[in-house]
């Protein structure tokens, strides 16, 4: 029921103005809050804190049906939802999700969450920004980028270092409503693709943070953070599965009207193996998806399986969109096609919330603790 009334939107929605926003870059304010009329920026907060209460795999097949027009809207979904929303449900104290889930869940505010710096990506242990404590108060420095949602949102969640000595383990989170002083959002980023969905630096100087707003105990932000990702791995899984469904519709679509040699390209066994192999690999990923999302919603260990599912679904729809165009010729590499819009969005799935290359650390990692 949730995928065909997603899908409904999704079409009547979001499909008819990707291209502008695409071309435009600017932020899908009106869908965006249509979709948070629709539940969908809040699946999987609690009904006790106005979310709708679902469950992972709902969530997965809601961001597929939303990626399946447009990347960008489907990453928005993602961002918010398990990004920032995530992590204060991983980590918040009951007043801190009295305070600030309900207000993320209705999407009466977006959030942002800031981990990634200009000189830290997936080292973090070499993250810059810093918190101090000074009179009752956390002060702090430093500036994050690559915030999806950041030019837009009304909360934040951004890490800082807390106690440089201890690395990883010596990182905290904290909440930061914008308006406060000396959160100042920076470069808004010209990207390739997702150009619907905002993503910017973040300044932080001398920003005052009051001891309630830290985000789980001192030193465990990282380690939280980890936590989050896990969830937001299957995001961007789906995501992939999304981007990588919509090319295939549109090559088999193409395939079938597009003639040469009097008859459609479809009847060449050259094409026809394209599009088995996009329908194979998009049902692989999709179904690795899903397994991490029930496990996940069952309680049981999901790392090594949202890492697998992140890496094949994003890869899959590289391969997929790369293929896509192939199928299209000519016509694929121009904007009048969208397969060029979601060849250039599927690349950030390759990247985002761990590269492929961590994808594939993580998943050894999990296989020799067994070994």
């Amino acid at each position: 029921m949730i995928r065909r009334q997603v899908r409904e939107f999704a079409e009547g929605e979001i499909k008819p103005v990707a291209k502008n926003f695409d071309e435009s870059g600017d932020f899908p304010r009106d869908t965006v809050a249509k979709m948070a009329g629709l539940g969908l920026l809040g699946m999987l907060v609690p009904q006790a804190l106005e979310g709708g209460g679902l469950d992972t795999v709902t969530y997965a097949i809601a961001i597929e049906e939303v990626a399946r027009v447009d990347g960008a809207h489907g990453l928005i979904m993602a961002a918010h939802n398990s990004l920032c929303t995530g992590n204060i449900l991983i980590a918040g104290s009951k007043e801190q999700l009295a305070e600030y889930i309900p207000d993320l869940a209705t999407g009466r505010r977006i959030g942002a969450w800031g981990l990634t710096e200009p000189a830290s990506g997936s080292d973090a242990a070499s993250m810059k920004t810093e918190a101090s404590w000074d009179s009752g108060a956390w002060v702090l420095n430093g500036t994050k980028n690559f915030c999806t949602n950041a030019p837009v949102a009304g909360t934040f969640v951004i890490m800082a270092v807390t106690d440089r000595p201890k690395g990883n383990h010596g990182i905290s989170a904290f909440i930061i409503e914008r308006g406060t002083p000396g959160l100042r959002i920076g470069k808004v980023e010209d990207k390739l693709g997702m150009r619907g969905s905002a993503t910017s630096e973040v300044l932080l100087e001398d920003i005052r943070v009051p001891a309630d707003d830290l985000l789980g105990e001192v030193n465990y932000g990282f380690t939280n953070a980890l936590k989050t990702l896990d969830g937001g791995r299957i995001s961007i899984g789906a995501l992939g599965v999304g981007i990588a469904q919509g090319a295939f519709e549109e090559a088999l679509h193409y395939a079938k009207d597009r003639k040469q040699f009097d008859r459609p390209i479809a009847e060449f066994q050259a094409i026809q193996f394209i599009l088995a192999d996009m329908a194979l690999r998009i049902d692989a990923a999709r179904m690795l998806v899903y397994r991490a999302a029930w496990l996940k919603d069952h309680g049981l260990p999901y790392k090594a399986e949202a890492s697998m599912a992140k890496l094949y679904a994003s890869e899959t729809a590289m391969w997929v969109t790369t293929k896509a165009i192939q199928v299209h010729g000519g016509y694929g590499y121009i904007s009048d096609y969208p397969v060029e819009r979601m060849f250039r969005d599927a690349k950030l799935c390759e990247i985002g919330e761990g590269t492929s290359e961590i994808q594939r650390l993580v998943i050894a990692r999990e296989l020799l603790k067994g070994s």
